[in-house]
């Protein structure tokens, strides 16, 4: 059974850094793209970030340059570290583990091909 926990989240100021972290377990970590997702209260859940199984990394637009996503498959372990944050950054913040090697041509607007999630963690960023 795939279990997958996101850490990290928190309060913080316009400008400043947070790092969140995921953990998965149940599956071949090593094998299978990993995701960042998030969602503002009345918004739809957008893809942040994803990694391939090879550390091919890809972003969205409005966190390009400033968060970087990272994975340790022998923690199985993914991170996303957010730099410069923004108010618009505010959102629950999603761990998904797809179900590939590789992420998915939608993965930045469609949570599909991400069959495993975690419950999710908050940032919330003041202005």
């Amino acid at each position: 059974q795939v279990q997958v926990v996101e850490s990290g989240g928190g309060l913080v100021q316009a400008g400043g850094s947070l790092r969140l972290s995921c953990t998965a377990s149940g599956l071949s970590f090593d094998g299978y793209a990993m995701g960042w997702f998030r969602q503002a209260p009345g918004k739809e859940r957008e893809g942040v970030s994803c990694i391939r199984w090879d550390f091919r990394t890809y972003y969205g637009d409005t966190v390009k340059g400033r968060f970087t996503i990272s994975r340790d498959n022998a923690k199985n372990t993914l991170y996303l570290q957010m730099n410069s944050l923004k108010p618009e950054d505010t959102a629950m913040y999603y761990c998904a583990a797809s179900s590939s090697a590789y992420c998915p041509a939608s993965w930045s607007s469609s949570v599909m091909g991400f069959p495993y999630w975690g419950q999710g963690t908050q940032v919330t960023v003041s202005s």
